[in-house]
């Protein structure tokens, strides 16, 4: 741990690395909260790895990768979308094609870029260490766009997140406001490729927030945590990864997915816990009956 923070005075691309961590873990808690609070978590899955094929396709026609991601992952999440909503019986079928689809036509894309053969892994398993200077505004102003947005609507967001129902009986506009936190969920994915990649930006997305949820049940703190959590999980998975060499985003998801695991095992010991508790407590004597106080009932001798 020393020896990188030794590092992170001395090379300005570990600092941008921990810079792009704190960026992306501020969209990964707020919106992963929606998606482990909805469980969306597969619909989001086939989201981020379609987005491969706007990568594809901007490498191959000379554009910023970062922006065929983006176009890409907004085009799946109005699709994709649409499917949950029209074709509720067919959804997780719709979805995985999409999700094979985007893959073999990103793939494609790359294969056939003149000039030079792009590097696959760095967008299927992330590579925070390379992240230029100039994406970390966009990022900025992707989780700007974010927070905003949530602000704006939390109560309608809150709505459509538990009971899509009720929000509708109260007028709010379901499938306006669904396709949006699925747009916004796009947006997102957009902002973990570069930290962890595509394989694991799932991860990322919803293991912070699942967390929390083990000991926040309000939709506000679920956020707050989960944003503090990964940041934890970047900063802490990149000092990890420096002084062994290891891959940074599969040392993130790592440190992630065990600390999940550490917190479902103490949740569920606390849990029981509480219940032993509750059950050795002892059970209030019941009120007398209103004969036992005034006689026996019936009328008067």
């Amino acid at each position: 741990m020393s020896e990188f923070i030794t590092a992170l005075t001395d090379h300005a691309f570990l600092r941008t690395a921990l810079l792009a961590g704190l960026l992306a873990s501020i969209g990964c808690g707020v919106i992963g909260t929606y998606v482990v609070v909805k469980r969306i978590a597969f619909l989001a899955g086939g989201i981020a790895h379609s987005v491969l094929g706007g990568m594809g396709a901007a490498l191959y026609f000379g554009f910023d990768p970062l922006l065929g991601a983006l176009i890409a992952a907004l085009v799946s999440a109005l699709i994709i979308g649409g499917v949950r909503l029209a074709w509720s019986a067919q959804e997780d079928t719709l979805v995985g094609a999409l999700w094979a689809i985007g893959m073999a036509v990103g793939i494609l894309f790359i294969a056939k870029t003149p000039g030079y053969s792009t590097d696959l892994m760095s967008y299927l398993f992330g590579n925070i260490l390379l992240v230029p200077q100039r994406d970390l505004w966009l990022m900025a102003g992707l989780d700007l766009a974010l927070v905003l947005t949530v602000a704006l609507f939390y109560r309608q967001f809150l709505a459509v997140s538990f009971d899509e129902e009720f929000a509708r009986l109260r007028g709010v506009p379901v499938t306006f406001f669904y396709l949006l936190l699925l747009c916004l969920v796009a947006v997102t994915v957009v902002l973990l490729i570069q930290v962890v990649g595509l394989i694991l930006v799932i991860a990322l997305l919803t293991l912070p927030a699942a967390v929390a949820g083990h000991y926040v049940h309000s939709l506000g703190g679920m956020m707050v945590i989960a944003t503090l959590l990964g940041i934890g999980f970047t900063s802490g998975g990149l000092a990890l990864s420096y002084t062994p060499d290891l891959p940074a985003g599969p040392t993130i998801i790592l440190l992630a997915g065990a600390v999940y695991v550490a917190s479902a095992v103490l949740s569920g010991l606390l849990t029981r816990r509480r219940a032993r508790r509750l059950a050795q407590r002892p059970v209030p004597a019941a009120m007398p009956a209103v004969g036992g106080i005034l006689g026996p009932a019936g009328p008067n001798p």
